[in-house]
C-alpha cells in the first residue's frame, strides 16, 4: 500500500503568508516558461440539476510534483468541492490528498500578483478592484504582498457588500480602502485594475484606462463571457496564463476575437514565458497590460507542493493508504 497525507481544508488554511503563494507560483510559471507540462481545464456541463465538473492538471519537474485540480460546482448543492491530489514526479507514486477550497483565493491571488509584478509598471500604487468576494480578496492581499499600493477603489454592484470588503481591507492593508459607487470611479486614475466578479458581460469602459494600466481579469472562464470589452483588449499587451486556454475558454480575447479586434498574433506570450525571461513583460511606460487569469494547474500544484511540505514539517493531516495497481489489478 501506498501512504498519502490528507489534509483537510482547515488544516491548510494559515499555513502560509500571501507573499510565500506568490513565490511558490511564480517559480511554477519560470517551469512552465522553461518547458513544463500544463493543460488547460476539462470543463463538463450538466443541464439539470445545473452544474459542472472541472479540472486542470500540471507537471512540476523541479519542484518534483505533478497534479492539479478536481472540482464538481452547483448541481443540487448549489455549492463546490475541491479534490487537490499531488503526485511524485520521480516515482509516480501519490504523496497527498488537499481539500482544496480554502486555498484557492490564495493561489489564485498569486497568479495575479505574479502577472501584476511583471506587466504594472513599477510605480504602481492606485488599484480599482471590481468584485468584493473572496477571489477579490485574494487578489488583493497577494497583490499587495509584491506591490507598495497606496489607495484601493473598489466597487461591486450590492453596496453593503462592497463596504464590508472595504472595511475589511482596510483593518488587513496600509493602503487605504473605500468603497466607489460605480466601476467607472473604480478605474479613473488606477494603476492597476484587478477583475475579480462572475459577470458575462464587460465590467467597465475600455476607453476608460489611461496609458500605462495594467488589469488583471481572472473571474471568467467561459469562450461567451467576458469581463474586459474589445477596447480594452486590442488596446493592451495581453498575456494569458496558458495559450491554449485562451483560445479554448479565454471568453473576453474570443470575444474580441469575434468582433475583428484581434487575432491570435495579438497574444504576447504566456506568462511563464515572461517569468522565465523568454518574452518581455512590459516594455514602457505608456502601454496598457492585461494579465488574463482563467486558472491552471501551474498555480494549483505550486502552493499545493509548498502547502504539504509545510505541513509535514508541522505534523499536520492524516495518512490514508491508496492501492497501487500492481496490488489491486487482479
Amino acid at each position: 500500500m501506498t501512504e498519502v497525507l490528507f489534509l483537510t481544508s482547515e488544516e491548510v488554511r494559515g499555513l502560509a503568508e500571501p507573499a510565500e503563494y506568490v513565490e511558490a507560483v511564480r517559480d511554477g510559471y519560470r517551469q512552465r516558461g522553461e518547458g513544463a507540462a500544463a493543460k488547460p481545464r476539462t470543463k463538463l456541463v450538466n443541464p439539470d440539476p445545473a452544474g459542472m465538473l472541472t479540472g486542470y492538471m500540471a507537471i512540476l519537474p523541479e519542484t518534483g510534483v505533478m497534479g492539479g485540480y478536481q472540482y464538481a460546482a452547483g448541481f443540487g448543492d448549489v455549492d463546490a468541492h475541491f479534490f487537490l491530489p499531488l503526485f511524485d514526479v520521480e516515482s509516480g507514486r501519490p504523496i497527498a490528498l488537499l481539500d482544496g477550497a480554502s486555498l484557492n483565493p490564495y493561489k489564485t491571488g498569486a497568479v495575479g500578483a505574479v502577472g501584476a509584478d511583471v506587466l504594472a509598471r513599477p510605480d504602481a500604487e492606485v488599484v480599482a478592484v471590481i468584485g468584493s468576494g473572496a477571489q477579490a480578496k485574494g487578489q488583493l492581499r497577494a497583490l499587495d504582498a509584491v506591490r507598495g499600493i497606496a489607495t484601493v477603489n473598489v466597487f461591486s454592484p450590492t453596496k453593503d457588500h462592497r463596504e464590508s470588503f472595504a472595511a475589511t481591507m482596510n483593518d488587513e492593508l496600509d493602503a487605504a480602502v473605500a468603497a466607489v459607487p460605480s466601476s467607472d470611479a473604480a478605474v479613473e486614475g488606477a494603476d492597476i485594475v484587478i477583475t475579480a466578479t462572475n459577470a458575462t458581460e464587460p465590467v467597465f469602459d475600455g476607453e476608460l484606462l489611461e496609458q500605462g494600466t495594467h488589469v488583471t481579469a481572472m473571474g471568467q472562464y467561459d469562450p461567451d463571457k467576458r469581463e474586459l470589452d474589445a477596447t480594452t483588449v486590442a488596446n493592451a499587451k495581453y498575456v494569458p496564463d496558458l495559450r491554449e486556454r485562451a483560445l479554448q475558454d479565454a471568453g473576453s480575447f474570443l470575444l474580441a476575437r469575434e468582433e475583428g479586434a484581434v487575432t491570435d498574433d495579438d497574444i504576447h506570450a504566456e506568462l511563464g514565458d515572461i517569468v522565465a525571461g523568454n518574452a518581455p513583460g512590459r516594455e514602457n511606460r505608456q502601454e496598457i497590460t492585461v494579465f488574463d487569469s482563467g486558472g491552471t494547474g501551474i498555480e494549483t500544484v505550486a502552493a499545493a507542493a509548498m502547502l504539504y511540505e509545510r505541513a509535514k514539517a508541522e505534523g499536520l493531516g492524516q495518512t490514508i493508504d491508496f492501492a497501487p495497481a500492481s496490488e489491486a489489478l487482479r
